[in-house]
């Protein structure tokens, strides 16, 4: 193992631990040993030169594309970026030799370079990674292409390399996010889907704001969305096509109302709630057949369902105990068992990509929190707190989580935060208004 991966997969192993509360372990068969104290961890500096323009097109693209990788990057809070006045090196050619000991003197352990080629209506970025205290390259070299439109995609194909190969674990930077914005007073909020780059880049609306919408899902695949939309008066499940726009409903019934659905991990299923009579069960509908399923039935209200990333199981929230809290059932229906054990009330629940752990929301006290806990509902972890927290939606690699904030009083907005699963590095999503009801988009093909 190199020195430059050495910290950070330190790091990233405090981070897991942090997740589940202080921890401490060692590795018997390796130098590596994690001591947690006080949840304290130095993030790994970095340096990103601007990259080199191959040609006179691609001037423009250089500068920008190194500014959002080393944005991505930092916005982690694993990395420390070192400022592009303090580099003593200059790169002036993609395939320069690296001065090890410049980047030594100040105390970058990794270095991100690149070149950036534009003809026509295609856009070339190469990029390497270089561990500066063992003087070697990471990994191949490698190069992205596009459309210059889509240069800010390249970049976080870059970053997403780059953190991949320090970290050893997928990255999110290429992905995108569906929300709710929101415009007008807060007592006649006016709602349309939008969708953008998980920081808050390239927004496109896909709504009106005719009618309320809520809860967007994106498909595994990331080409469809799920929501529910009040179009007609009452709630009804709308699928949307993102590259045409248009929109069907599904699992019409009069008589009823739909909502909350999820897509099934192979997105040829949907799970949702339909309420009849004041009664809300879980149904599943087989997108292929129309073929419908009812997979409870409760004089109680279950609702929020979320897939197992194996498809096998599915998390919901309940009030059958008296009070809002999460349980786990087989995909094909039948008796659930609670797995939420605290005190206050779950809701929200989300299962990670990764398959260990289910995020929720809790109300407890007045407060209301994001919370993660394993998937038998032990070590459960609470890593925000605020008057009004909800919705969380995992990222592509289960490390970070995004979620609404709402602040108090009359004036008080949504707003979209993200927090990585140890509680660390609570960050605003900037969008141009109020907004809500964030979903991930798996990393874009």
């Amino acid at each position: 193992m190199s020195k430059a991966y050495f910290p950070l997969f330190r790091l990233l192993a405090l981070v897991a631990c942090m997740a589940l509360g202080p921890l401490a372990a060692s590795a018997q068969n390796g130098p590596l040993r994690i001591e947690i104290i006080d949840g304290v961890i130095e993030p790994l500096p970095f340096a990103v030169p601007d990259f080199v323009p191959e040609n006179a097109a691609a001037g423009d693209y250089a500068g920008q594309i190194a500014r959002v990788i080393a944005s991505d990057l930092t916005g982690t809070g694993l990395f420390r970026e070192i400022p592009r006045e303090a580099h003593i090196a200059r790169v002036t050619s993609f395939d320069s030799t690296i001065g090890y000991e410049d980047w030594k003197a100040i105390n970058a352990q990794a270095v991100i370079t690149g070149a950036v080629q534009v003809s026509g209506d295609r856009i070339v970025v190469k990029f390497r990674l270089f561990d500066v205290f063992s003087g070697q390259q990471l990994g191949e070299g490698l190069q992205f292409a596009g459309t210059p439109q889509s240069w800010r995609r390249m970049a976080h194909k870059v970053a997403d390399a780059a953190y991949a190969r320090i970290t050893g674990e997928g990255g999110y930077f290429d992905s995108r996010v569906v929300f709710v914005s929101e415009s007008g007073p807060k007592n006649q909020r006016l709602k349309r889907l939008a969708v953008m780059d998980y920081d808050g880049a390239n927004v496109q609306y896909l709504t009106d704001s005719s009618s309320i919408v809520l809860g967007p899902r994106f498909s595994p695949s990331g080409d469809r969305i799920l929501y529910t939309s009040y179009a007609t008066g009452f709630p009804r499940i709308t699928l949307m096509d993102v590259g045409s726009l248009r929109t069907q409903t599904l699992a019409e019934q009069d008589g009823t109302m739909t909502f909350a659905p999820r897509f099934s991990p192979d997105g040829r299923r949907v799970v949702f709630s339909l309420e009849r009579g004041g009664n809300s069960d879980l149904y599943m509908l087989d997108l292929g057949s129309g073929g419908l399923t009812q997979l409870t039935n409760a004089p109680s209200i279950e609702t929020a369902p979320s897939f197992s990333p194996d498809g096998s199981q599915i998390v919901f929230e309940s009030d059958r105990s008296g009070t809002q809290q999460l349980y786990i059932m087989s995909a094909g229906g039948g008796e659930g068992r609670r797995i939420s054990a605290g005190q206050g009330r779950y809701g929200t629940p989300v299962w990670s990509p990764r398959g260990d752990l289910i995020a929720f929301t809790k109300q407890h006290q007045g407060r209301f929190h994001i919370g993660v806990m394993r998937t038998d509902g032990s070590e459960e972890r609470l890593l925000t707190a605020s008057f009004l927290d909800e919705g969380p939606t995992w990222a592509p690699n289960g490390r970070v989580l995004m979620f609404t904030r709402e602040t108090s009083g009359a004036g008080g907005a949504a707003a979209l935060y993200s927090v990585d699963i140890s509680g660390r590095n609570l960050r605003q999503i900037p969008t141009d208004g109020p907004a809500s009801d964030p979903a991930w988009s798996p990393l874009l093909p």
